[in-house]
């Protein structure tokens, strides 16, 4: 089975889903390496401590939580990872993947699969992917090796510019990019 980097960023409230989507990566036989962005791994937020959701990461997968850039950085050589899931993906992140800006383990490890040629999956969790960050998601949407779980509006009446993936269609999404394929249709 493949060896996946799961990078959380500071989505909070999708956490509960995320880790069942681990567990089921888990199950099926992936090897997981889990990466958390400075916020996931640091901040306190009345979803969660984030002592909690670090516990329960290595607990799911088995190794130490990636929670700095110099770890980070040997993701693409040393580990040989084959894809980096990033789940959920803020639009923080979103914003920083598409513009080349390196600052977070995260970031590092999605730059250290992508000159390594691999692919990186993103499932979206943004308050302004429709918005501020439209801009960063239609770059990313046509950039090579990078794949998006299908994602939709989460709440279009009161929230007109969130988008939020999928995340049931983790695993399969997860398939197709390991085959250098996008999952269709983009948007549900």
């Amino acid at each position: 089975m493949a060896k996946i980097g799961f990078a959380l960023t500071g989505s909070f409230c999708t956490f509960k889903e995320i880790f069942s989507v681990m567990d089921t990566l888990v199950s099926e036989g992936y090897d997981i390496y889990p990466i958390m962005s400075f916020n996931a791994a640091q901040m306190d937020t009345k979803f969660g401590k984030a002592a909690d959701f670090l516990k329960l990461c290595e607990q799911k997968c088995g190794r130490t939580v990636i929670t700095t850039i110099a770890d980070a950085e040997p993701v693409g050589t040393v580990l040989g990872l084959d894809i980096i899931l990033v789940a959920p993906c803020t639009g923080n992140t979103l914003a920083k993947i598409a513009n080349g800006i390196t600052d977070t383990p995260v970031t590092m490890a999605v730059k250290a699969e992508l000159r390594n040629n691999k692919p990186v999956l993103i499932s979206i969790s943004s308050n302004d992917a429709l918005g501020a960050n439209a801009r960063n998601l239609g770059q990313l949407l046509n950039t090579k090796n990078i794949f998006f779980v299908p994602f939709r509006q989460d709440n279009p009446e009161k929230k007109v510019n969130s988008l939020i993936a999928d995340t049931s269609l983790i695993p399969e999404a997860l398939k197709q990019a390991l085959l250098g394929r996008q999952l269709q249709p983009v948007m549900r």
